[in-house]
Order: C-alpha cells, then structure tokens, then sequence
C-alpha cells in the first residue's frame, strides 16, 4: 500500500539532490492564481454580492447575508455537546497558557551615552481569521488562530469558515460554538478564495483586515499569494504532512496508527516513516493493513493518501542519515521515536513542530498539548515558523539621540552616506551642526 524509498546504499546527496529524492504532494499554487483571480476581483467590485452567489455556485445555499447573526452562535454554544465543550475548553485553557508565554516585552538598549534604541511590539490592529469546513469541521483550527491573535493583544477578530447546505446556510455549528467559546462574535459564513477577497478588500458587512491566517485548501492558498503585499498572511498552507524518524525501539502499532492519523485528513496528506530498521518498516507495513481495515475514511482519504507519491517509507543506513532525511523534508509534524528521542529532537533543525518519544503523537498537538497546530508545510518548515503570537505583532524600533551622541557619529554618517553618493542623507546631519562636521 505505501511505497518504500531505499537510501542505503551510496552517501545521501545534499541540499536539493537529497529532497528531489523524498515524497512530496503536488501542489501548485501558482496555477490556481488564475482561477482565484477573477473571484476575488469580483468579492472587490461587487462586495456582499458576489460573497453570496459564490456560496451558491460552490456551497449550494442560498444567504441573504454573509454574517452570522449573534443569535445563531448562542444557539450554537447552548446546543454544544458538554463533552464537546469541555474538550475546547481545556484546548482553549492549554493554548492560553503556551501562548500567554510567547509575548514580548519593549526593551530599550543603551547604544551609546545619550543614544537609546527601543523596540516595541504593537498588535495589527485587526484580522480575519479562516476554519476550514470541507470534508472535515475544525473546531480545533478556530482554537489555534483566535488564541494567539488574542493573546498578542489584536483589538478586531473576525472569523470566516465556508457555509453549510446542512445547517441553513451557516458554518458547522461547532465551529460557531468554538468562536462563542472564545468570545469572537463577528463571524462569517465565506470559504474559499472569496472569503480571503473579503478580508483583504473589505465589503458591507465586513471592515478589511491587515492580515488573513488559517488553513485551508489550494484556493484558500493561492488567495493568499494573491494578496501578499496588500495584507499579511501566515503561510501558503497545504497539505498536511507528518513525518516519523524511528528506530527499532519504536511500537510498529504506534507509528501506524500516527501515519493513518494523518492519512485521514485528505488524499493528498502525506505520511512517511524515516528508519535505519528495516524489520520496524514490514511490522508498519503489517500494522497499517489491520489498522485501514478498522479505520473510517479508507477508500476517500486514507487508501489514496498512502498510495499516493507523497507518502513512503525510507529506508536509511543509520539515525544520522535518518536525522539528514527528516532536515531535507522539513516536516510540518514530526515524531521521534527513537532511543533517546530527546536527544536526537534537539538536533533537528527544519520541522514545524517536533513530537518526542512514544507518548507525545501529533494527533496531541492538533488539540491539547497546548502547542499550536497551524504549521509550515510543503518544506516550508525550513525557512517559516507555525502561527504564534509574534505572528500578529510587529516589533518597531525607536530612536532616540542626544546632540552630543549624534555628534559622536556624524562623521561615520557622513562617510557612508558619500560612499553611497547619497550626498543629501550626510548634508541632513551637517544641517544641524552649521554644516561642519563635528570632530572635523
């Protein structure tokens, strides 16, 4: 069912060698730029309206507006199940407490006698937020993005999550429970591609925002590029992704199990185990036939997902190699399960998150280690970090210089400033010492 990839026999290549080597999902976010395009144009030209036939062309409802009445989200958080709720708020309560960690504190640095440089962190002031409600709810993704816009001090939190034929033309009830939960009352029932036109331009109902983050599909992606330089945005987000760097100490029950929990999500979701164990890579095999056989979602998502390119086995000669593969990947999730994990964890440099021994799955992170689960994928991981609370500040340097100080430095100024032959940047310093160069 999932295919191997056999390292094992020359020195691995490097850099962009080594990663034409792994699997990864196809995905091209510069193709779908042609077709968002012209939705989003429209959602500026034509507003509210073009919001809702959208939602007839791709939800199949029919909306008179696109926000959701307060009254819904109270019937949504009165008719939550209690367990339900009270899973969300222990997700909520555990983000709160990693996430309260993450803010920033203004810190002035004494440059030189009478010259101070401080940097503060200021909120953007509002952003759109996007939960996806495609073949799976995401409560969970509502959780991860108000939090830490919360917690970084934004004012304005809007949420969008695609309407649902199911319930009226509104988003997935416990989504709206989610966001009644977290205390986000301005949310609206747009996916897709439209919905982020509709935070990046504005419309009737809805204020523009200065950043849009949460993941969603390839439109929701391709969106995204779209506006990048208009509005802020967290990542191009695609297909999920976990990788398993393991040895023959790891349960082959357990790595199954991690692989087919991420195999569920979508058919393109990749899942790929990295070990120097070729007995741990049969029993995994094994395993992931009982498990499938037992599991939902088989022939929609799982079946697809671990047959496709973007999910194998690879077969390494030692943990060393194994630690080489996992860095080139850059995994949105992964898991060590090793001997020593920890030790072998601290060593890795390009992961979105990074799960630690047997019983720290990534399933964990998606909802309650408090971690948050909105994380670079595609490689991504080896330059992006996962949405965090420095995701929604911005850190502003202020100056402040005595005469004296200024004096002190003029010359430099002055020097580079010439050899630059930006003669005027050096004559705006000259001009507050009569155009005599202190020290000169």
């Amino acid at each position: 069912m999932i295919s191997r990839i056999d390292l094992r026999g020359d020195a691995l290549p490097e850099g962009a060698a080594l990663r034409d080597l792994l699997p990864r999902a196809e995905f091209d976010v510069a193709a779908a730029l042609d077709k968002v395009r012209p939705i989003c144009e429209d959602v500026h030209h034509r507003g509210t309206a073009a919001l809702i036939d959208y939602a007839q062309k791709f939800d199949g409802v029919t909306l008179e507006r696109i926000r959701v009445p307060a009254e819904a989200l109270e019937k949504a958080l009165a008719d939550l199940d209690p367990d339900v709720r009270a899973a969300l708020e222990e997700s909520i309560r555990r983000a709160r407490i990693v996430h309260a960690a993450q803010r920033r504190t203004e810190h002035t640095t004494q440059v030189v006698r009478g010259g101070t440089v401080t940097e503060k962190w200021v909120p953007v002031e509002r952003v759109g937020l996007y939960a996806p409600g495609g073949r799976s709810v995401y409560p969970s993704s509502v959780v991860m993005n108000v939090v830490p816009a919360q917690e970084a001090g934004v004012e304005s939190v809007a949420l969008a999550s695609p309407p649902q034929a199911d319930f009226d033309g509104l988003p997935h009830p416990t989504i709206l429970a989610a966001c009644a939960l977290l205390g986000v009352d301005e949310v609206y029932a747009a996916g897709g591609a439209q919905a982020v036109a509709m935070f990046a331009y504005g419309t009737e109902e809805c204020a523009p925002a200065n950043m849009v983050t949460g993941p969603g599909n390839i439109w929701v992606a391709a969106a995204k590029r779209y506006f990048t330089g208009k509005i802020g945005i967290d990542t191009e987000a695609g297909p999920t992704e976990i990788a398993v760097l393991a040895d023959s100490t790891a349960d082959p029950v357990h790595v199954a199990a991690d692989l087919i929990s991420q195999a569920e999500h979508d058919p393109l979701a990749a899942a790929v185990l990295v070990t120097d164990s070729a007995e741990l890579a049969e029993a995994v095999e094994r395993e992931l036939e009982t498990q499938i056989a037992a599991s939902k979602h088989v022939e929609d998502r799982i079946k697809p997902a671990l047959e496709g390119k973007q999910s194998a086995i690879v077969l390494v000669r030692d943990l060393e190699d194994g630690l080489k593969v996992v860095d080139a990947y850059g995994a949105e999730h992964l898991e060590i399960q090793t001997a020593d994990a920890a030790e072998w964890a601290a060593r890795v440099r390009n992961a979105g998150a990074i799960f630690v021994g047997p019983w720290a799955p990534v399933s964990l992170g998606d909802y309650c280690a408090g971690s948050n689960h909105v994380l670079p994928t595609g490689g991504c991981a080896c330059h992006s970090s996962g949405l965090s609370v420095q995701s929604f500040l911005r850190g502003i340097h202020i100056v402040d210089y005595t005469r004296d100080a200024l004096a002190e430095v003029t010359h430099h100024v002055v020097t580079l400033a010439e050899a630059e032959d930006l003669p005027a940047h050096g004559a705006a310093l000259k001009a507050r010492f009569g155009w005599k160069v202190p020290g000169q």
